[in-house]
C-alpha cells in the first residue's frame, strides 16, 4: 500500500480479500513496470497472497497479525523518511551518503528548492519532481514544505557505542539526557536546542521515547543529522557510566532547592530532563549529582521540556563563555 501510494495510486484501505487482491495486482503491475518482475505477475501469486495456509480468505485473518504488519510498516516509514526544507538540506549537506532519494513538489520553483536540487546533484543523489498529493501521502501527515527524502537504514547508536564515545570525550563535554520524552515534536525541539548550544551527544532510553523519525527530524531542523543520539536499554546504568567517566549529572526538577542560574555548571556536564507531565523518573533522579530548577513567576507551574532544555543548556553556555 505504501509503495502504491508513493507512486501516486489511490488505495482503498479496507481489509477485504477483493480490495487487497486488486491492490496487490496493482502493486505487481507497478513493480513489473519499474523492475521487470514478470515472473511475479500471475493470478496464482495474487490468490496465494490473499489466502492463508489452508486456502481461506485473509479477510478473517487474526487482527493481531494485521495490526502488527501495519505497525511495522508505519514504524519503517517513520524512521526512513524525512520531510521539510531544513531537515532534507541538512541531511544532504552533512550526511549525503545516507540519503537515497529526494522528491520535490513540481509546483515549487523558488530559490530554496533550487538549493535542494543543486545540493542533491552535487552529491549524486537521485531527485524527482512529484505532485503535491504524492508528497502528502509519502509524508503521512507531516508538514513537508514540498520536500521529502528517503534515508538509508542506519544502525542505531547503542550502549556499546556510548562506551566508545565516553572513552574519547572532549576536554569539557556537554551532554543532554532525555528521560522518556514521548512527543516527537518535543524530542526534535530538544535536539535543535542541544545542537545550537554545542552539545556533544544526546542519550535517550530505548523504551518510552519518541522515535527519531520524520516528525522529530523536521522539528530538529537539521540537528538530528549532526548530533549523535544514543539509545540505551538501561538509562540508570548509562548514567552511572557517565559518572565513572567524570561527568557531573545535573537533573532539572521543579522540586529542587537550587536555581539553575546559581549552580556552577562550568565542568564536564550532562543535563538530565524528564518527559512530559511526570518529569524525571525516581531512579533517574537518584543518579543525579545535583538537582536544579527554573524559577517560575505567576500561575504557571512548569515549562515545556524543550523550552526548559533550551534555558538550562544556554545557561551552561553563558557560564562557560563568562
Amino acid at each position: 500500500v505504501r509503495v502504491l501510494e508513493a507512486a501516486g495510486h489511490r488505495v482503498i484501505r479496507q481489509n477485504h480479500v477483493g480490495d487487497w487482491g486488486t491492490q496487490f495486482g496493482m502493486l505487481l503491475a507497478y513493480l513489473n513496470e519499474r523492475f521487470d518482475c514478470t515472473e511475479l505477475t500471475t493470478e496464482g501469486a495474487i490468490i496465494d497472497a490473499c489466502q492463508d495456509a489452508d486456502g481461506n480468505p485473509l479477510e478473517n485473518a487474526p487482527p493481531s497479525t494485521l495490526e502488527n504488519d501495519h505497525e511495522s510498516a508505519a514504524a519503517n516509514m517513520e524512521q526512513n523518511f524525512i520531510c521539510g526544507l531544513h531537515a532534507v538540506l541538512a541531511a544532504l549537506q552533512k550526511h549525503p551518503q545516507d540519503v537515497e532519494e529526494v522528491w520535490v513538489s513540481d509546483e515549487r520553483h523558488d530559490k530554496r528548492i533550487t538549493t535542494i536540487h543543486q545540493t542533491a546533484r552535487d552529491y549524486h543523489v537521485k531527485i524527482h519532481k512529484s505532485p503535491r498529493a504524492a508528497l502528502d501521502r509519502m509524508a503521512d501527515g507531516v508538514r513537508h514544505q514540498g520536500v521529502v527524502a528517503r534515508l538509508r537504514a542506519t544502525p542505531v547508536r547503542k550502549e556499546q557505542d556510548l562506551e566508545s564515545f565516553l572513552s574519547h570525550l572532549p576536554a569539557l563535554p556537554l551532554l543532554l539526557v532525555l528521560d522518556c520524552v514521548q512527543d516527537p515534536h518535543n524530542l526534535g525541539a530538544c535536539l535543535r536546542s542541544a545542537a545550537a548550544a554545542g552539545v556533544h551527544a544526546a542519550i535517550v532510553p530505548r523504551e518510552h521515547t519518541a522515535p527519531l523519525g520524520a516528525i522529530a527530524r523536521r522539528a530538529a531542523s537539521g540537528a538530528a543529522e549532526s548530533l549523535p543520539v544514543y539509545q540505551v536499554v538501561n538509562l540508570a546504568r548509562s548514567l552511572r557510566a557517565l559518572k565513572e567517566a567524570g561527568i557531573w549529572l545535573v537533573g532539572a526538577s521543579q522540586d529542587a532547592d537550587a536555581v539553575v542560574f546559581q549552580a556552577d555548571l562550568r565542568r564536564p556536564l550532562a543535563l538530565v530532563l524528564g518527559g512530559e507531565g511526570k518529569g524525571l523518573r525516581r531512579l533517574t533522579q537518584a543518579e543525579c549529582d545535583m538537582l536544579v530548577r527554573i524559577p517560575m513567576a505567576g500561575s504557571v507551574e512548569s515549562l515545556n521540556v524543550s523550552v526548559a532544555a533550551g534555558i538550562c543548556l544556554f545557561e551552561v553556555v553563558r557560564q562557560r563563555l563568562g
